[in-house]
């Protein structure tokens, strides 16, 4: 390490942040990904909304993708690859959570419908 770099605490290994040109591409991405699903809905592209929502969703995951390696510099090489396992268990996690939850929603929905009990429970409340 160079003196300059002991007295000011930085280790000349690491690498910069990145540049302007990384920058720019990235908050233009951002820009066309927040735009594009906001002209879709706004302008009623697709008359289905389900292949809205999907399409939306898609570009949410892109959108996410776009921030965290622009942004947040996050690759394989950050922190000796520690950064992007975390970011893969809290994926898992987040997954696992929601789909349970979704699964337990869908199951107390159909068990509880009315649609479910016998005719003889159906009729007028006292």
């Amino acid at each position: 390490m160079s003196a300059e770099g002991e007295l000011h605490g930085h280790d000349s290994t690491i690498e910069h942040a990145g540049s302007l040109k990384d920058y720019v591409t990235g908050f233009l991405l951002a820009v066309l990904l927040t735009a594009v699903p906001f002209w879709l809905v706004m302008g009623r592209v697709f008359d289905h909304s389900g292949l809205t929502a999907a399409i939306i969703i898609g570009l949410a995951v892109v959108q996410i993708v776009v921030h965290m390696v622009y942004f947040l510099h996050m690759n394989t090489r950050a922190e000796g690859g520690w950064s992007l396992l975390a970011l893969l268990f809290t994926t898992m996690l987040v997954v696992i959570a929601l789909s349970g939850s979704l699964w337990v929603m869908y199951h107390l929905d159909h068990n509880m419908s009315p649609q479910g009990m016998p005719d003889a429970m159906q009729g007028p409340m006292p």
